[in-house]
């Protein structure tokens, strides 16, 4: 797929390449934080993109120094004015752009190449891979305000788990990449020369794998995780595997794996010669 531009966004910048959808949050001036249309946007595009068969993998960054500093000041100002009902329907919004980008049916990968605060943190925990500069920091920064990172809460804690999340959530102190590894918020961190290196050789074994294949995986990882090893379990996963072995991208992998050759839906560029 030749590198193009996808449609307009007044807060994003999506460029379509070689199957991946770069997507880029594109309020630099206040640190790429959330407002209403932001929210409302990345909503859309993680849909578009989901559906998108053209688009394999898809990387979200940020322009200028930061990836996310979490909410607008001024939005949050217009907030302090809202009723409770008002309240209830906006956190209903961001709780539905993280949970759309959490379940998109593709590879997702957060490209953290700056602070990531609040709101942010929760959209790098929603992606499936995060590859964070060495010069990156983070922040669970709502205790400082008040406030409680109440929308963000079910990804974090998946990320970093209840005890990381008992410091962090309380003390909404900030750390670094290195720290951000060690909890499990990140998969790897390099230094931010090397980080457009690191998510490319990241990209090559994505675009390899089966996409019905990686759909499957995070529906698999949904169904299992956290759940005893019972019969409805072992039950779910027998029937998930043979649902897989027959359809035809199961096939053409097995047949292509035999055969010693490339399975059709890898890219012309990456195919064994």
């Amino acid at each position: 797929m030749a590198r193009s531009k996808a449609a307009a966004y007044k807060t994003l910048e999506i460029t379509l390449r070689n199957g991946i959808g770069i997507v880029t949050l594109n309020r630099a001036d206040v640190h790429n934080a959330f407002n209403e249309v932001l929210i409302a946007e990345l909503t859309q595009a993680a849909r578009q993109l989901g559906d998108d068969e053209r688009v394999r993998v898809i990387i979200l960054t940020g322009a200028g120094t930061s990836f996310c500093a979490g909410a607008d000041l001024n939005w949050m100002k217009k907030m302090a004015g809202y009723s409770r009902a008002q309240n209830v329907a906006d956190a209903a919004g961001l709780a539905e752009m993280l949970r759309t980008l959490n379940d998109v049916p593709k590879p997702t990968v957060a490209r953290v190449h700056g602070p990531a605060f609040g709101g942010g943190v929760g959209l790098v925990a929603c992606c499936d891979i995060a590859i964070a500069a060495a010069e990156a920091t983070f922040a669970l920064s709502e205790s400082k305000l008040g406030l409680v990172p109440a929308t963000i809460s079910p990804y974090v804690v998946e990320a970093i788990g209840a005890r990381h999340a008992r410091r962090y959530f309380l003390t909404a102190e900030r750390f670094e990449a290195a720290e951000a590894y060690r909890i499990g918020l990140v998969h790897d961190i390099v230094p931010l020369a090397h980080l457009d290196d690191r998510i490319n050789e990241i990209l090559g074994p994505l675009l390899l794998a089966g996409p019905r294949a990686q759909r499957e995986c995070k529906a698999l990882i949904r169904a299992v995780a956290h759940r005893p090893v019972d019969d409805n379990v072992i039950a779910d996963t027998v029937q998930r595997i043979a649902t897989v072995r027959a359809s035809p991208e199961g096939k053409e992998g097995v047949a292509a794996f035999l055969g010693k050759r490339s399975a059709a839906w890898i890219p012309e560029e990456l195919r064994r010669k």
